[in-house]
């Protein structure tokens, strides 16, 4: 292997290393900061519900009054959860789905610009919030969640109750 190689594959397993080492701090910041975006998004919805509904009203939305009131919860509950870090991946398919119809019906020409005109996808306004939720999605919440916690007190009661049933056979 030459000096070269070598050099690369050092420098290579660092970055690497970093990039482990950021990714649930990056995670963490996403969730709190989309996760605060997204519950002030749902919480001016529940408390301008009227607005809303008019608003849904134009966009050919049915039913336009439970569906504002639908997607205020959604925006809000789910944006307790990724900040809280819990039930991060069922939130954030949740909130790609919700962001996907806001494009759809409100950003329709931004949406189908995908690849025609990329910037005016990007440009519009559920972009970042897509962009999150698709990142806990993909990636979970990182280890600094209520997620991650619940996990392990599963698993360590899981190998308790085994250490113990095995002690008593």
């Amino acid at each position: 292997m030459s000096t070269l190689t070598r050099t690369f594959t050092k420098i290579n397993g660092w970055l690497t290393a970093l990039g482990s080492f950021a990714q649930s701090p990056l995670l963490l910041f996403v969730r709190l900061y989309w996760g605060w975006q997204f519950m002030q998004t749902g919480w001016g919805k529940l408390h301008n519900l009227a607005h809303v509904a008019e608003f849904f009203t134009t966009l050919g939305i049915p039913a336009p009054g439970p569906t504002a009131l639908f997607v205020g919860c959604v925006e809000f509950f789910g944006g307790l959860l990724l900040i809280l870090g819990l039930a991060s991946r069922l939130a954030g398919l949740v909130l790609t789905g919700n962001m996907f119809v806001a494009y759809f019906t409100a950003d329709r020409e931004a949406l189908f610009s995908f690849f025609s005109n990329p910037g005016k996808f990007y440009g519009a306004d559920p972009y970042t919030f897509l962009f999150a939720a698709v990142l806990v999605l993909i990636l979970g919440p990182g280890w600094i969640s209520l997620d991650t916690f619940l996990a392990h007190r599963k698993a360590d009661r899981a190998c308790n109750f085994s250490t113990a049933h095995e002690s008593n056979g």
